[in-house]
């Protein structure tokens, strides 16, 4: 369990950093609330990220498409799961779109009470999206500067 939790600290530490850079280098919804613009990044890495050659990347995102996390709703007042593959619009969106759930799922206690539900998938979905946005940060350099402050 002591493994998880670490995973899931890099996990979050990482998300909120890219989230903070992404709103710092313009990658936001504009005035008003602070909200990051995941889908205008996944736009603009597109191409690059589609590009990467790297094997354990390839690996990463191939686990979260053929094992999407689930989005945590409330049907007939019982909390349930849902598959529903969210719109996007493309391959980088739809990764991203999952790596959210991943950290909505884990913030909001969708995987976690007091021990791990499904800890082995869990473990793997948070390695896999530590890997993508890892490999997604350096794709902007106004993201990648913004991230290292």
């Amino acid at each position: 369990m002591e493994q998880m939790d670490e995973l899931s600290f890099t996990f979050f530490k990482l998300f909120s950093r890219m989230e903070y850079a992404l709103k710092a280098a313009s990658f936001n919804n504009g005035d008003g609330n602070a909200n990051a613009n995941w889908t205008a990044f996944a736009g603009h890495i597109d191409a690059a990220f589609q590009a990467l050659d790297d094997s354990s990347l390839k690996e990463a995102i191939e686990y979260i498409l053929k094992n999407p996390p689930k989005k945590q709703v409330i049907k007939d007042g019982l909390i349930n799961w849902s598959s529903v593959e969210p719109s996007h619009q493309n391959t980088t969106d739809l990764l991203i779109l999952y790596i959210r759930r991943v950290r909505n799922n884990l913030f909001h206690g969708g995987k976690f009470n007091e021990h791990w539900f499904d800890p082995e998938r869990s473990e793997e979905l948070i390695s896999s999206s530590i890997c993508v946005l890892e490999s997604a940060l350096p794709l902007s350099q106004d993201v990648q500067d913004a991230y290292d402050g």
